[in-house]
């Protein structure tokens, strides 16, 4: 396949399941994601990888910032937070710890981070895995960031899920429309 039908045909999967990448599948994912342009070569990215029983540090992290913003929430509300990093064999939070007194901006550091999140993505693709990029209000939260090993201050991008596809994701009608102005 070549990369732009790659490109074109990547999207998010419905549902992942085992087998997720190996030690060195993993490796490869890394380094293709370390790959991004990086302005500056400040490598500005972090990848937390939790697999197997390490996904329930996440889980609780997501059980306990849910009760933090809703008291009132049921066992079974918590549960169901608790359950969504068992969404794939493998989850890797991607955050971008950048360098405000820089001349590179910190937006082009985020972005960075972002270019390495797509090219974990498409080298997922690459190699026969699925995959889901989620974030919410996880990803913004200073206790999760805590329980990840991740500073306050750095900005959680994604949560990349990787693993087997067991159905397919919605595909989407790709358009350009206002999108594009020609000058």
């Amino acid at each position: 396949m070549d990369l732009i039908t790659a490109i074109e045909g990547r999207r998010s999967a419905g549902k992942l399941g085992e087998p997720g990448p190996d030690a060195a599948q993993l490796e490869r994912l890394l380094r293709a994601a370390a790959s991004a342009p990086d302005h500056g070569r400040l490598s500005p990215w972090r990848f937390v990888v939790m697999e197997g029983a390490a996904r329930g540090v996440l889980g609780d992290a997501m059980a306990n910032l849910l009760l933090r913003r809703h008291p009132d929430a049921t066992p079974e509300a918590l549960q169901t937070e608790r359950a969504k990093a068992l969404r794939a064999p493998l989850l890797v939070a991607v955050a971008a710890r950048t360098v405000a007194a820089h001349k590179v901006p910190e937006i082009e550091q985020v972005a960075a981070v972002a270019a390495a999140v797509q090219n974990l993505l498409l080298a997922a693709r690459a190699l026969g895995f699925g995959s889901m990029w989620k974030t919410g209000a996880p990803a913004y939260d200073a206790g999760v960031k805590s329980a990840l090993g991740l500073e306050p201050s750095d900005a959680i991008v994604g949560f990349v899920y990787l693993g087997t596809t067991l159905a397919p994701g919605k595909p989407r009608e790709v358009t350009l429309d206002g999108a594009v102005r020609r000058l």
